[in-house]
């Protein structure tokens, strides 16, 4: 095995977390490491194929977890430089400020988080700023309470879109600009990194326009700072405790055939909610029998994914949208007029086109074909919460597998978000074909839905949760272990719920408040923000 190099801090992975947090600590001058088990994404056409990303699968991991039954699992997710971030739609939404606090669902109790979002508010502005947030203050009436505009004006809607958009508000409801993460300037389109593609949701950009978790903090930091080193490739299989058992002494991984041990005077993990539980439950020892910060044994438990759906509605008329993932609604986000509990949130993924369609198309609808279904649907994104349950679980198997066992709740919800759209949809109306214009939400035949599968692992959080009691969580309100004092955790994992929206923005925001308690711990100087120095 080689050895040994010490670093101030080792960070694990490299998406919205561990990104976010090294660009964090990198002005310090601490010696840092950064481990991701994957390459950069290469630059190549296969980035824009619609064959090769959706039904070939061409940059998904080439790994096979288990069900809780032992079935094969094989899991849409990316081990890569930016992480999951590289293929993510971009939508990066603030949690609401009732997420932080009990809430009451059909399907049971979604609980209260340990910090408030007041603690989170100054750390999501900077999130946003950071990953250069396109949005608007003020329409969603679901908003939380900001200190400031978004950095960047919202995304336009497109011709389709803009009419739709008309019709919800004709019903009552708010449909907003949907927060985005991409580099779109619409006043100088000539000069503009974002060309506004088709391209966007599940794609690696080309061009590097989307806010991804490599192009806004890991290449920048590594330019700038040559106390940050990366090593890709780098497979961390263990974490070992000294002596004490308090304290990680080694880092051991994988690296270009041989086995390599590093140590730090912390450590981070930031794996991805899944995996990060993963790697505590194998580094199990004789100090640590059921794997490291599982004194609880919450380390696993509680994962949360959402429930989520990929609706088509039909129309008559055709939808030539390009960028389709700019409209929201959240009116039923919250308890209404039309339920007394939450159901979620409606948004929109990519335009879905023929061959997204041959890789995951439920049953063709009666007089349409998969072409002609491309061509005229609108294609919504819903997602509901799903509650913490201690059964819904991340293990490993005797063959050294993940197993991810889930059973679904608070589907209740779900269904009536789904009737909720239905409803919309059946009151739109358009010049040519009126009220019949989206006449296949008269006929569930037309009006197709597929609920997002266990494999549909983006939105994972929930797995080694944050709280005040060491008997009921993994780590503290610092994102530390409870049970090691050098051992923190950066991803959606310390989530103690999940609220419904995309939970990336709310990582990031984390990743930038415990770096900011790690410099304090560590006594290193904190980099002063370019507005605060004028």
């Amino acid at each position: 095995m080689a050895q040994e190099a010490r670093y101030d801090i080792v960070i694990i992975g490299t998406g919205a977390g561990g990104a976010s947090l090294a660009k964090r600590l990198a002005p310090s001058g601490m010696k840092i490491l950064i481990l991701e088990r994957g390459d950069y994404v290469p630059r190549e056409k296969e980035n824009w194929s619609s064959l090769e990303v959706n039904l070939k699968g061409h940059y998904l991991a080439k790994e096979k977890w288990r069900t809780k039954d032992g079935e094969i699992l094989e899991p849409h997710t990316n081990y890569n430089v930016g992480g999951n971030t590289k293929f993510f739609g971009a939508a990066l939404f603030r949690l609401r400020e009732v997420d932080f606090g009990e809430i009451q669902h059909a399907g049971g109790v979604s609980p209260a988080w340990p910090i408030s979002y007041k603690d989170l508010e100054s750390y999501y502005a900077e999130a946003e700023d950071l990953f250069e947030v396109r949005g608007e203050r003020g329409v969603d009436p679901t908003e939380p309470p900001a200190t400031g505009p978004y950095p960047y004006p919202a995304i336009s809607h497109e011709e389709r879109l803009e009419r739709l958009s008309a019709d919800f508000s004709s019903l009552g409801l708010h449909p907003f600009h949907t927060p985005l993460g991409v580099r779109l300037d619409e006043q100088h389109r000539r000069t503009s990194r974002c060309i506004r593609c088709n391209t966007c949701d599940g794609y690696p950009c080309l061009i590097h326009a989307k806010s991804d978790a490599e192009m806004m903090c890991i290449e920048p930091t590594l330019q700038m700072h040559d106390n940050v080193t990366l090593l890709t490739m780098a497979r961390v299989t263990a974490l070992k405790t000294g002596v004490s058992g308090r304290e990680i002494t080694g880092v051991l991984f994988e690296h270009d055939g041989e086995q390599v041990q590093v140590s730090a005077d912390v450590v981070v993990v930031s794996c991805g909610a899944i995996n990060s539980a993963a790697l505590l439950l194998r580094s199990a020892n004789s100090d640590h029998p059921n794997g490291l910060a599982n004194r609880s044994g919450a380390v696993g438990r509680h994962y949360m994914g959402h429930t989520n759906s990929v609706v088509m509605a039909l129309s008559l008329c055709p939808n030539p949208t390009i960028f389709q993932k700019t409209l929201s609604v959240n009116d039923f986000y919250g308890a209404s007029s039309e339920w007394k509990f939450p159901m979620g949130h409606i948004s929109f993924v990519g335009k879905l086109d023929l061959d997204t369609l041959r890789a995951g198309a439920p049953a063709i609808a009666p007089g349409w074909s998969l072409e002609s279904m491309a061509q005229h649907s609108l294609d919504f994104w819903l997602t509901s919460e799903d509650l913490p349950d201690p059964e819904n679980r991340v293990t490993i198997n005797k063959a050294g597998e993940i197993v991810l066992s889930y059973t679904p709740n608070n589907l209740e919800a779900h269904k009536r978000l789904k009737h909720q759209l239905s409803k919309m949809m059946k009151n739109t109306s358009c010049e040519f074909h009126g009220a019949g214009c989206h006449q296949g939400l008269f006929d569930r035949n037309i009006f197709i839905g597929q609920q997002i599968p266990l494999a549909g692992v983006a939105h994972q959080n929930g797995t080694v949760r944050f709280g005040h009691d060491p008997l009921t969580s993994a780590l503290d309100i610092n994102c530390k272990a409870h049970d090691i004092d050098n051992l923190y955790v950066v991803d959606g994992s310390f989530f103690p719920s999940s609220g419904a929206v995309n939970p990336g923005l709310t990582i990031v925001a984390n990743a930038l408040r415990v770096g900011d308690h790690l410099l304090e711990r560590m006594h290193a100087r904190k980099e002063v923000p370019q507005a605060m120095q004028a």
